[in-house]
């Protein structure tokens, strides 16, 4: 088994793939220590064969890959894609298309929410996968025979499970759920990481208006400083040290320096200062101009509707053989608790009329549950 190392020779092998309907994808990749992704190996396979590409060899460039990523006449067929979306973006700003999940498919099918790669192989492809080779340094050269077969199998498996997933679609007529599913993924947004909504990740762990606005400022500094300087977020500030830094509000080099979470001189550094900056800029923030606090979950006399709807998103999962989370989100149950014309995807597409329909009739006492043999049951 051997690496293309050559553009002349990823060309070649692009150009058989190309001939075929679909084409399996893979990547390994290193991120411990920066921001971005470092891309170490791409995998391909058809029907036919299998391909290992060296992307770190200096006389390969990408060009003939990114174009077969953009052919509209060739399925690219990943597992769990987003991660491996997200670098092939990255490097070359296109988004595979057509794109199939075999994980959101799998959740359509009945397997369960995020049901992983090694589930699949054995249950449709009847094969077992040799993890030892998943965490090892993918970067370093020669790769090893183990890291081959590993990286191989990764997407020779895959070919199987697709089909196998494809044919359950085409028999249950629901490939239309997992097109309307591969939209976020097909979104540039869904990889475009913007400074100033670095919040919504640790927005949770506000409960007022002043940490909101420090929060704010603060996330959209550490992830700016992360990216200039191709080093993970917690590089630059850990998270618990940054929400610290978002309940007390310190506002001098001596207040910062206080904090046992922030590491010892900081607040003596150049971020330290940029920091003291933030949270001044959060400081002057109008609270009219904040989004608004998320609420306690079922407040505002909501939370046994919100239980309800739980259990009718569990019996409806349970009914049509899909995977509650590919139906709603919890958020979504909260909306729906809180206004009958919530703009979210419970109440649009195909998930309304399986499920959206009935969260309504069931709030507004037009539809009952009720537990027949130990299970519940709509009507």
């Amino acid at each position: 088994m051997s690496l293309i190392t050559t553009t002349q020779d990823l060309a070649d092998a692009c150009a058989r793939l190309a001939t075929h309907p679909f084409v399996t994808v893979d990547t390994e990749f290193l991120r411990e220590t920066t921001y971005y992704p470092k891309l170490c190996l791409i995998q391909l396979a058809s029907p036919d064969e299998a391909v290992l590409v060296d992307p770190l060899s200096p006389d390969l460039e990408l060009s003939p890959f990114m174009a077969l990523m953009a052919d509209p006449a060739v399925v690219k067929v990943f597992h769990a894609a987003r991660q491996d979306l997200e670098i092939i973006w990255i490097i070359g700003r296109i988004i595979p298309t057509p794109l199939f999940d075999t994980q959101v498919a799998a959740m359509v099918c009945g397997y369960g929410d995020s049901v992983g790669y090694e589930q699949l192989a054995n249950d449709l492809a009847k094969a077992r996968i040799d993890k030892s080779s998943r965490f090892t340094d993918w970067a370093r050269r020669p790769l090893t025979d183990a890291q081959l077969v590993y990286a191989e199998s990764d997407v020779t498996h895959l070919r199987d499970i697709y089909l196998a997933l494809a044919a359950d679609l085409a028999q249950t007529g629901r490939a239309s759920w997992v097109a309307e599913e591969m939209a976020v993924l097909n979104s540039p947004a869904t990889y475009e990481v913007k400074p100033e909504n670095a919040w919504l990740r640790l927005k949770g762990r506000v409960r007022k208006q002043k940490e909101l606005a420090l929060l704010m400022e603060l996330a959209a500094w550490r992830e700016r400083e992360a990216q200039s300087r191709d080093v993970p977020r917690q590089r630059v500030l850990k998270d618990d040290a940054l929400m610290d830094i978002v309940q007390r509000g310190p506002r001098s080099a001596e207040a910062l320096g206080e904090l046992r979470s922030v590491p010892n001189g900081f607040e003596r550094s150049r971020a330290g200062g940029e920091v003291l900056a933030a949270i001044e800029r959060g400081f002057a923030l109008d609270p009219k101009s904040l989004p608004a606090l998320e609420r306690d979950r079922g407040r505002g006399g909501n939370g046994a509707v919100l239980d309800l709807l739980k259990v009718l998103l569990k019996a409806v999962a349970d009914a049509e053989r899909v995977a509650p989370k590919i139906i709603a989100s919890t958020d979504d149950l909260e909306a729906i608790a809180a206004d009958d014309d919530a703009d979210v995807p419970a109440l649009q597409g195909w998930r309304r009329g399986v499920f959206g329909e009935k969260a309504l009739a069931l709030k507004n006492g037009q539809l009952g549950l009720r537990i027949v043999r130990g299970r519940v049951t709509v009507g």
